[in-house]
């Protein structure tokens, strides 16, 4: 079983990207050496398959993911995220990309989706299970609104398996993220400090073995894991039963 003690980590969630949206995307791009971009795209490969007409993105930010499923799938996209900063960056995005008509973005909570049961034909979340307190309940949550047959596909960063990988990777989180962070200021030298730390206590705490458990006990058959660019992401995806 998964379970966290943390308070209040909404409100944690929060406060740390409320200061980031201006550069967010351009950032986390550079700070992953290119990687998110390709982590993303795979994640929305396996929705892409399933054609949905609709698709609910979690922790949406600033609606990099539901753009992207609005390009290549006809679906409907409705981004979720607690932090109004990044859904405002986000909206300006659909904007400029003339997809309003197409994506809507809304404020809320992955642990209490405003949506009846069985409402959309796919979901995605990304980065989202280290700042929930229970990531079995909130996982459970995300599949309440996904229809049977539905795919829901997710993105986290990984700590690398290998021990050679593990030291390089250790080393840049600690050390290289927090200098780089610094360079673009304040808050993301707060996010540089914070990332490492928290993607080592997350899996500390429920390694893969134990998140696969929890899709599997929420109703998700079929479950895939991808492990990318030697250990720092992973992509997730299965069926709703």
């Amino acid at each position: 079983m998964l379970t966290r003690s943390r308070q209040d980590p909404t409100r944690f969630a929060q406060q740390l990207f409320d200061g980031l949206p201006r550069r967010y995307d351009l950032l986390a791009e550079a700070l992953s050496f290119g990687q998110n971009r390709r982590w993303r795209r795979t994640m929305v490969d396996s929705v892409v398959e399933g054609d949905p007409a609709s698709v609910l993105d979690v922790a949406t930010g600033t609606a990099g993911v539901a753009l992207q499923l609005a390009r290549r799938t006809g679906a409907h996209v409705t981004g979720i995220d607690v932090t109004e900063a990044m859904l405002r960056r986000g909206w300006a995005s659909v904007l400029d990309h003339g997809l309003d008509q197409r994506i809507a973005l809304v404020g809320g909570q992955a642990e209490r989706l405003p949506f009846p049961d069985a409402t959309f034909d796919a979901l995605t979340f990304t980065y989202l299970l280290r700042y929930v307190a229970d990531p079995a309940a909130t996982i459970a949550e995300l599949v309440r609104v996904v229809r049977p047959g539905g795919t829901i596909a997710s993105l986290e960063f990984y700590v690398p398996p290998r021990r050679l990988w593990r030291g390089a990777w250790w080393v840049y989180t600690r050390v290289g993220l927090p200098v780089l962070g610094g360079l673009a200021g304040r808050e993301w030298y707060r996010v540089g400090r914070f990332l490492g730390p928290s993607i080592s206590a997350h899996y500390d705490r429920y390694p893969l073995p134990a998140t696969v458990d929890a899709w599997q006990q929420a109703g998700v058959a079929d479950v895939g894991v991808r492990v990318m660019s030697l250990g720092g992401g992973l992509v997730m995806w299965g069926r709703r039963v």
